[in-house]
């Protein structure tokens, strides 16, 4: 049996390969007869007493060929250490999302992170059922079950992959196996991956290399390697237009918002006439932000000139969902920053707060603006009317009920004005459906703001969201100038 340590386990893994006698036939009898082979294989060592350590923090990559016995070295490994976590044993429940699925016991903040790693990015398939992914994303869903299973217990199991990533685009194993690497080390978790792709190996980094198919299997030290993903190496970033916004659309989680009036546009490829893999889109900002105006000082108040000739939104970073989570979205942010045109560049994010790619990028984070006013007594009421928001009943509601459309256009209308700056947004001719969509993605919480200032001038003050006096600050300078 395996040896526990406080670090790890220590084991020694013995396969020993016996072909099955299977009776002969006349083809059996034929093929032995012409090509001078016994019908019985004699037993093979794959590998034979071999000491294998595995420690927090660690992965181990078994690679080979096809048929070198990467498999059966996984399964005696279990057999020797006991309790492990393989990906892909177990069923998921037919009524549950995947994010239900994936350390349930964990906060949402620590399933979503273990999501991306894995390479599952998009909230649209945080909340599908198992059944309804590809084979790849099933995949992607089993092995981040599994690493929520190993996070979640009190003692640190090792996770068992076998033919790891090879259902997947070599880029997007490439991502994950790079997301892995960041997770198992700041986790310290311990990972047994096998595979017979050895392209992954520069991302994976993986602590130790056993080999199979050659004369004497060992397990080796891989040294030291980059610290970037090497896809990053080969890409370029090129100007584009809003047409290319099109590709990138049904990729973003508000694939419905509008763009607003369009600045800038930039895309990031593998190599020059590539498929693009990310956008930027840098746009006009609205006239009035309470954030912006609190930590400018007051530089934009009622000053529509200045801001047009100094500022811009970076409204869209749309990633491809292959390599999210690997580092190149802060990069391709921090590459196009300095070529917005203009000293300042703010972003509103909503995912800022699970995500921090724009502190990444160099912005700095304001934090979250203050609560729409009326927005908890929207809700307060919503609720008196005993009407969920996110039911199918909502949108039916919307669309029959006047009393109910007349609160969501006007929601829908104040919204769109304050964060766009968009007064032409005609609520009453939208389709009931598409006004419910619009309302369910802006009466959550308000986004986090952040703000990039070439000079390094700007955002001024305490930015501790906690300290009462900013807080006082802020207060005093939206209700001076903030329209709302």
């Amino acid at each position: 049996m395996a040896q526990k340590t406080g670090a790890g386990v220590r084991a020694v893994v013995r396969v020993i390969r016996e072909p099955a006698f299977v009776g002969m036939t006349p083809r059996r009898r034929e093929v032995c007869w012409d090509f001078g082979v016994p019908a019985r294989e004699a037993p093979f060592a794959v590998v034979d007493g071999l000491r294998v350590e595995l420690r927090a923090g660690w992965i181990l990559l078994v690679t080979g060929p096809s048929g070198s016995g990467k498999s059966s070295v996984l399964a005696a490994l279990a057999e020797e250490v006991g309790a492990v976590r393989w990906v892909g044993r177990g069923r998921f429940a037919e009524d549950r999302a995947i994010v239900d699925a994936v350390a349930p016991r964990r906060e949402l903040r620590t399933a979503l992170e273990i999501l991306t790693a894995c390479g599952l990015g998009e909230p649209r398939l945080w909340l599908r059922r198992y059944g309804d992914l590809s084979d790849g994303e099933k995949f992607r869903a089993a092995l981040a079950r599994a690493v929520g299973e190993a996070m979640s217990s009190c003692k640190r199991v090792p996770i068992l992959c076998d033919e790891f990533a090879s259902v997947l685009h070599r880029r997007a194993a490439k991502a994950m196996a790079y997301n892995l690497r960041k997770l198992v080390t700041r986790e310290g978790l311990i990972l047994v991956v096998a595979t017979a792709h050895e392209d992954i190996i520069e991302d994976l980094r993986p602590d130790k290399i056993l080999r199979l198919g050659g004369t004497d299997a060992s397990v080796a030290d891989t040294g030291v390697m980059g610290r970037a993903i090497s896809l990053q190496r080969r890409m370029v970033i090129e100007p584009g237009g809003v047409a290319d916004y099109r590709h990138f659309a049904p990729m973003h989680y508000r694939h419905r918002d509008g763009l607003g009036f369009v600045d800038r546009v930039f895309l990031m490829r593998e190599r020059p006439s590539a498929e693009p893999l990310g956008i930027i889109v840098f746009a006009h900002a609205p006239l009035e932000l309470a954030m912006r105006n609190w930590c400018t000082c007051g530089r934009f108040v009622r000053n529509g000139r200045r801001l047009n000739r100094e500022l811009r939104i970076l409204r869209r970073l749309v990633m491809h969902p292959d390599i999210r989570g690997c580092g190149l979205g802060h990069w391709f942010v921090r590459q196009t920053l300095p070529r917005a045109g203009v000293r300042f560049v703010e972003c509103l994010a909503t995912m800022g707060a699970v995500n921090p790619v724009f502190e990444r990028a160099g912005m700095t984070r304001v934090g979250r603006g203050p609560m729409p006013r009326g927005r908890v007594a929207l809700l307060e009421r919503l609720n008196q009317w005993k009407l969920d928001p996110f039911s199918d009943e909502f949108e039916r509601q919307v669309g029959r009920c006047p009393r109910v459309r007349a609160l969501v256009e006007k929601t829908v209308r104040d919204w769109v004005r304050v964060a766009r700056g968009d007064a032409s947004y005609r609520a009453r001719v939208r389709q009931g459906g598409e006004l419910a969509r619009a309302f369910r993605q802006i009466i959550g919480e308000p986004p986090v703001y952040y703000l990039w200032d070439r000079e390094r001038e700007y955002p001024r003050g305490d930015l501790d969201r906690h300290d009462p006096s900013a807080r006082v600050v802020r207060r005093r300078v939206r209700d001076r100038h903030d329209p709302r």
